[in-house]
């Protein structure tokens, strides 16, 4: 079994790869990941269900469908991550891929005025384009976090966090994006991604993310 296990990972992995064309190394592919992660778990769940004789077969089977889930899931989030940064170009909200889940930082300057919750008109499009991209790829769940700086009471923080992360939702929903996908949620200034030492740091830790999460 241990045999089939390693030769589908190897087949998947092989097949998947391609050329960095900026570094010219070569590199496996998210649908490559998803799916040589989705061969180990479908050949140990085909091992498991089938008889001690019959356990290879089981677990070549399981691996092959297995594959094709993993493969499957990569592939879709491959092709969202490409259409959010086609969108996003230039905006200044950033696009992080962390294995099959997107994550987009939109700085709270661009985003809100000063101490204020509402969406600035300004960044309107913006949102608009990413509900695009949402409700062409429904197969995530769409997690809201709003953060701020160290600046002020921690009770405030929290309030305008909260605030922030649902205006986002709210926004977002008003477009079309299913209610249903949407969750937001304040963390004040519990997970700073700088220093709140100075100025530009604290601009920086001023922001809401958006976890898209496959399912």
């Amino acid at each position: 079994m241990n045999k089939v296990v390693i030769l589908c990972f190897v087949l998947v992995l092989a097949a998947c790869t391609s050329t960095d064309p900026y570094t010219g190394e070569e590199k496996t592919s998210n649908t490559a990941k998803g799916a040589g992660i989705g061969a180990l778990a479908g050949a140990l769940i085909g091992a498991a269900v089938s008889s001690k004789s019959d356990r290879g077969k089981g677990a070549l089977i399981g691996a092959v469908g297995g594959a094709a889930i993993g493969g499957g899931v990569g592939s879709s989030m491959d092709k969202q991550e490409a259409a959010l940064r086609a969108k996003l170009e230039g905006t200044g909200v950033r696009v992080v891929r962390e294995g099959n889940n997107i994550r987009l930082v939109m700085p709270g300057h661009l985003t809100f005025e000063v101490d204020r919750h509402d969406v600035r008109s300004q960044f309107y499009g913006t949102l608009e384009s990413v509900a695009l991209v949402l409700k062409e790829f429904t197969k995530t769940n769409i997690r809201i976090g709003g953060h701020t700086d160290s600046t002020g009471s921690d009770s405030y923080n929290q309030t305008l966090s909260e605030q922030r992360a649902a205006s986002v939702g709210q926004f977002l929903v008003s477009q079309g994006v299913m209610s249903g996908r949407v969750s937001t949620t304040g963390y004040g200034k519990r997970y700073p991604i700088a220093s709140n030492d100075s100025a530009a740091g604290r601009q920086t830790n001023r922001r809401v993310e958006l976890e898209l999460v496959s399912f």
